[in-house]
C-alpha cells in the first residue's frame, strides 16, 4: 500500500530560522537570511519573520512549532554539523513525532569522503547521515551535511540547510527553489521603488501619511539607505486587481506627494542616473572637491562621463578661491561640457557645503548644511553635490 502524499499546498508564506549560538553572541553574523528573504520576496512569498536562535533544544523545537503554524515555509540554516550542540536534526524529529536513524547510502557516500581524503571517519559524523521517514535528503555537493527536506501533512514544508553559505546557497538555488516552484511559490507581485534625495525619511513618512504606509496591500515603506531614502511600492494580485495596476495606483499617489525629490528607480545609483541625463545632452563632466577627502569621486566611482577629477585639501593653494572660478578651470582644464565644484565647511556641529557648476548654460551656485561633520559630513556632502548636478541637469532637459 503506497503511503498517501501530503496535500498539495501553495507557498505564500515563510519563516525564516537561523540556527547557531555564533549568531546570538554576535561571534558570526547571519547573511544566510538576508539572501533567502530576497530570493523569496522576489518570487511574491511574504517572509513573515527571522528569527536567530541558540543551539538549545527546547528553543529550536519551540520556534519550528510556531513557524509552521504561521508559514506554508520554513527555512532554517545551521545546525546540521555533527557535534552534540548541532540540533536542528533533533528539533524537526521531536515536532514531527518521528526518530532519526541512519540512512545506509548517506552513511556509504559521507564515509567515501572521508576516505577520498584520507581522514579517519569518526562515529559522531554519522550524525551526519541520520534521516527520518518524512525526510527526504538534499545533496551538498560542498560539504559533509545534507539537507533535510520535510513534507508536513498539512501540506506544509521545512527545509533544512547547513550554516555555511558556501554550501547553503547552491543547495537553495540548485534543489530546494525548483521544488518550491513546482508546488506554486509565491504569488504575482509587482514592485516600485523610488529614490530620493533632499529629505530625510521622517518628512517623507509625513508627507505620504498614514493611510498609504499602513495599508496592507499595496504596502509601501520608507528605508534610509546610504546613498538615498528609498520608498518601495510592493502589491501582489488582488482578486479584481493585478499587481501592476495595484502598484501604479499607488506609485501615482506616492509621486504626487514626494515626486520632485525623486532622482531614481529601484536599483539606479547616482553614476549611472546622472550619466544616462549627460548622455542625452552630449554633455561629460570634471569634478574639483576641496575639504571633501574624495568622498565624491568615490560616490561616483569609475563614471565614464568624469573626465577628471581632482581632491584639495584644505589650506593649499586654490583652496579659498570662489568656487565657481574653480569649477569654470575644471572645465577649461579638462575640455569637459560641465565643471562642478564641491566644498565642505566643517561648523561646530554640522558641514556647510558649498555648491558650484558651470556649463553651456551658465553657472550655478547653492549652499547648504549636510547634519553632522567629519566623515558623514562629508559623505553628505558628496550626495549633495550629485543631487545638484541632477538639478541642473533636469531643468537643462526640460528647457
Amino acid at each position: 500500500m503506497e503511503t498517501p502524499k501530503p496535500p498539495t499546498r501553495p507557498i505564500h508564506t515563510a519563516v525564516l530560522l537561523a540556527i547557531g549560538s555564533e549568531l546570538t553572541v554576535g561571534e558570526t553574523r547571519d547573511t544566510n537570511s538576508g539572501d533567502l528573504a530576497r530570493s523569496l520576496s522576489e518570487a511574491g512569498v511574504d517572509v513573515a519573520w527571522i528569527s536567530a536562535l541558540p543551539d538549545r533544544l527546547g528553543t529550536v523545537t519551540a520556534a519550528l512549532g510556531d513557524a509552521l503554524a504561521a508559514a506554508d515555509l520554513v527555512v532554517t540554516t545551521g545546525g546540521l554539523g555533527p557535534t552534540p550542540d548541532d540540533l536542528t536534526r533533533e528539533a524537526i524529529a521531536d515536532l514531527c513525532g518521528e526518530v532519526p536513524a541512519v540512512d545506509p547510502e548517506l552513511e556509504r557516500w559521507l564515509r567515501h569522503l572521508f576516505e577520498r581524503r584520507g581522514l579517519a571517519f569518526a562515529t559522531t559524523n554519522l550524525k551526519q547521515a541520520w534521516l527520518i521517514a518524512s525526510t527526504t535528503a538534499i545533496p551538498n555537493e560542498r560539504g559533509t551535511a545534507p539537507g533535510w527536506w520535510i513534507d508536513r501533512p498539512d501540506g506544509r514544508v521545512i527545509a533544512a540547510l547547513p550554516g555555511p553559505p558556501s554550501e547553503m546557497r547552491p543547495m537553495w538555488q540548485g534543489w530546494v527553489l525548483p521544488r518550491l516552484r513546482e508546488r506554486g511559490l509565491g504569488r504575482e507581485r509587482v514592485t516600485r521603488t523610488y529614490r530620493l534625495a533632499g529629505i530625510g525619511e521622517s518628512s517623507v513618512a509625513a508627507l505620504l501619511g498614514e493611510q498609504l504606509l499602513r495599508a496592507e496591500n499595496p504596502i509601501v515603506a520608507t528605508y534610509a539607505r546610504a546613498d538615498a531614502v528609498d520608498v518601495r511600492i510592493s502589491a501582489v494580485a488582488a482578486a479584481d486587481h493585478s499587481a501592476a495596476m495595484l502598484a501604479d495606483e499607488a506609485a501615482a499617489a506616492v509621486l504626487a506627494k514626494i515626486g520632485d525629490h525623486v532622482w531614481g528607480h529601484d536599483d539606479d545609483t547616482w553614476p549611472a542616473v546622472l550619466g544616462r541625463a549627460l548622455e542625452a545632452r552630449g554633455w561629460d563632466a570634471a569634478l574639483v572637491e576641496v575639504s571633501t577627502g574624495g568622498a565624491t569621486a568615490r560616490l561616483l566611482g569609475e563614471a565614464g562621463w568624469l573626465r577628471s577629477a581632482r581632491v584639495v585639501a584644505a589650506g593649499s593653494p586654490g583652496a579659498d578661491v570662489a568656487l565657481a572660478v574653480v569649477a569654470e578651470r575644471a572645465r577649461t582644464d579638462s575640455g569637459a561640457s560641465i565643471g562642478l565644484a564641491v566644498r565642505a565647511i566643517e561648523t561646530a556641529e554640522d558641514t556647510r557645503v558649498e555648491l558650484a557648476a558651470v556649463g553651456p548654460w551658465g553657472v550655478s551656485e547653492t549652499s547648504q548644511t549636510a547634519f553632522l561633520g567629519g566623515s558623514e559630513g562629508r559623505r553628505r556632502a558628496a550626495l549633495a553635490a550629485a543631487a545638484f548636478l541632477h538639478d541642473i541637469l533636469r531643468e537643462a532637459a526640460r528647457g
